[in-house]
């Protein structure tokens, strides 16, 4: 199927090509002679798609489609973002505006600020529930006996540290990031203003954490109504979209404690509503975490691993998808001028 739908793109291509070129030249990707035998299709394929992903790349923004990013929730497995965004990166892979939810946000955030990749990756490092939250053993007792959720005050002040007190306005990648409010069940879209409290309440998982009181609203994780933040990503003007999701596979263990279960609540959920948002999405990369639990940092490298594994397998069928989107523009550039 991968060979058929090479071909299909370099038919494609080629009768663009020969439709649009000025009279006696040859289109990229064809110098003439006799046609490719069919042993040959395969290597002609790969050096045509090679050819159109380097033209596809020297496009400015406005000649081909607007990409966006979107990262899902998923909390340690959302850390397979980072691994996302190395590939992604690594290959050239235009991207002009990311959108997330949950650590989706914070990974975003991060890279959307200028975070180079070397400190994204050593992320794992410094972000634990303990330097985030008061996520320790008296601060849970506390929540079973008193009933009261816990502060993630100290993870806004983590974020401020990472990236200073930046406002949306001023990150180098336009960004958004989504949350909910707790007394409407609206949800509340960030493009604007500081970035750390809109990120804070974008990853306030309900029920373990306090509400963020932010602008007269009490917010909570973004994930609740938007796992999988496409919407959010074409309001900053994106209409291509190469969605990261790390949904956990929740069919296959039983919580056996609070937080556990209201991890696997949040995750069904997260996957109800995910079902119509890829489809929106003109790529989807799922790196295979869904295992992972969602507050083991443990293996948080390994996260990040599978979530380049992932990318690498699908990162062909990405720039496949990306050429045949911005076909018009190269037509275009190839018509002869008047």
């Amino acid at each position: 199927m991968r060979t058929a739908s090479l071909l299909r793109l370099a038919a494609a291509t080629l009768a663009c090509a020969l439709s649009c070129a000025p009279s006696g030249a040859a289109p990229p990707g064809e110098s003439g002679g006799t046609p490719p035998s069919s042993r040959s299709w395969a290597r002609s394929d790969e050096l045509l798609r090679s050819h159109l992903w380097e033209q596809v790349r020297a496009l400015p923004r406005g000649e081909r489609p607007t990409v966006g990013v979107v990262l899902s929730a998923g909390a340690v497995r959302g850390l397979a973002h980072v691994g996302v965004l190395q590939v992604l990166q690594d290959a050239g892979f235009p991207i002009d505006a990311v959108a997330g939810t949950s650590m989706g946000a914070v990974i975003g955030a991060l890279y959307s600020a200028g975070l180079d990749m070397e400190r994204l990756r050593s992320l794992p490092e410094r972000l634990t529930f303990r330097a985030g939250s008061d996520y320790t053993t008296f601060r849970l007792i506390r929540l079973f006996l008193a009933d009261s959720p816990l502060s993630t005050e100290k993870f806004e002040g983590f974020i401020t540290q990472e990236i200073g007190e930046k406002r949306f306005e001023e990150l180098r990648t336009p960004f958004a990031c989504v949350s909910m409010d707790l007394r409407t069940g609206e949800k509340i879209i960030f493009r604007e203003g500081p970035v750390a409290p809109a990120v804070r309440a974008s990853s306030n998982l309900p029920g373990l954490f306090k509400p963020v009181l932010y602008r007269h609203r009490y917010l909570v994780d973004g994930g609740v109504v938007d796992y999988i933040p496409i919407d959010a990503v074409q309001l900053l003007g994106a209409d291509w979209v190469l969605a990261s999701v790390t949904e956990g596979d929740f069919s296959r263990s039983m919580p056996t404690n609070m937080a556990s279960t209201l991890s696997q609540i949040f995750d069904i959920r997260g996957a109800l509503l995910s079902r119509q948002q890829r489809r929106q999405a003109q790529v989807l990369i799922e790196p295979d975490v869904g295992q992972v639990d969602f507050r083991d940092v443990t293996r948080a490298y390994e996260v990040i691993e599978k979530g380049m594994q992932a990318t690498t397998e699908r990162l062909p069928a990405a720039e496949e998808s990306l050429i045949l989107a911005t076909l018009p523009g190269l037509m275009k550039r190839w018509s002869p001028k008047p």
